[in-house]
């Protein structure tokens, strides 16, 4: 198989090096000269990927920022080869699958959304490592919902990456629940990092504060474009945590103690729920 990968950071360097392990040609891109010479000279890809090149891949991924991703596709849709496959790894889906979907009907490639769901607080090719994906799920938004011959393709496109699940979902919702999921969470970690308390903790921090500030780390430009692109859902989540955490302060404050228990007793319940839910026991 021949793969071919636009954007060589944390997610399209993984992607390639999986690629590599599995004995799969791999030609790559990235706007990074430097990151592009070291793929080559690491021998994670084989050759450049570019407009002369695209047609000859069997599949092409897209793991760029939402923007160089919508850039990338209107300025190489008229060279994919007709039903060639060709699916991104940005992070959110709607802006992305509508103008994907537009220039595949037009051109006559296959176009897929797609969300790898792994990753680290870390950046960059040099924290891209093959087995990134193992296991992980991989979201999809596939044109049609019940095109099973379509999915099976996909699954078999992105077989060397080793997920260990599909889902499936609409551009619109994949983005409502991943506010919640993903963004919303980079969002509290970074804004908690902001507390004077942050610089005087060293020797009295454990698993709760390693939990709750690993993605405080994140790369600022990068998670600006997804939190802006994603603007709608992002502040219906920031709505629904601000009244949230005003409950639990004015408890506080009132040293209302039943209050309180009452609080902290609900959002227990409600992850012991959630989690019933994720092992499929509900």
């Amino acid at each position: 198989m021949k793969i071919g990968i636009a954007g060589l950071g944390l997610i399209g360097g993984s992607l390639a090096k999986a690629y590599k392990l599995d004995n799969h040609t791999v030609l790559g891109y990235d706007i990074n000269t430097d990151t592009l010479s070291f793929a080559m000279l690491s021998k994670t890809i084989d050759g450049i990927l570019d407009q002369t090149s695209l047609a000859s891949c069997d599949c092409v991924l897209i793991a760029l920022t939402p923007n160089a991703a919508l850039s990338y596709l209107k300025e190489n849709a008229p060279f994919f080869k007709p039903q060639q496959l060709v699916i991104d790894c940005c992070g959110i889906k709607v802006p992305v699958c509508k103008t994907g979907f537009a220039l595949a009907e037009k051109y006559g490639f296959t176009f897929i959304g797609g969300h790898p769901m792994a990753g680290t607080q870390y950046s960059g090719f040099k924290n891209s490592r093959p087995d990134m994906f193992k296991g992980a799920t991989m979201a999809i938004v596939p044109p049609v919902y019940d095109d099973i011959a379509l999915l099976e393709h996909v699954k078999q496109m992105l077989l060397p990456a080793k997920f260990g699940k599909f889902t499936v979902w609409t551009a619109e919702k994949h983005d409502e629940i991943i506010a919640y999921t993903s963004q919303l969470a980079h969002i509290v970690s970074n804004a908690y990092m902001k507390s004077p308390t942050a610089r005087e903790h060293k020797g009295l921090s454990a698993g709760s504060y390693k939990d709750l500030t690993r993605v405080a780390y994140l790369n600022p430009p990068m998670w600006t474009e997804l939190f802006i692109e994603n603007k709608q859902n992002i502040l219906r989540e920031l709505d629904c945590i601000i009244d949230a955490l005003s409950e639990y302060k004015n408890a506080i404050e009132n040293e209302n103690s039943t209050e309180l228990e009452r609080l902290l007793a609900e959002g227990k319940n409600l992850k012991q729920e959630v989690d019933k839910i994720g092992k499929g026991t509900r």
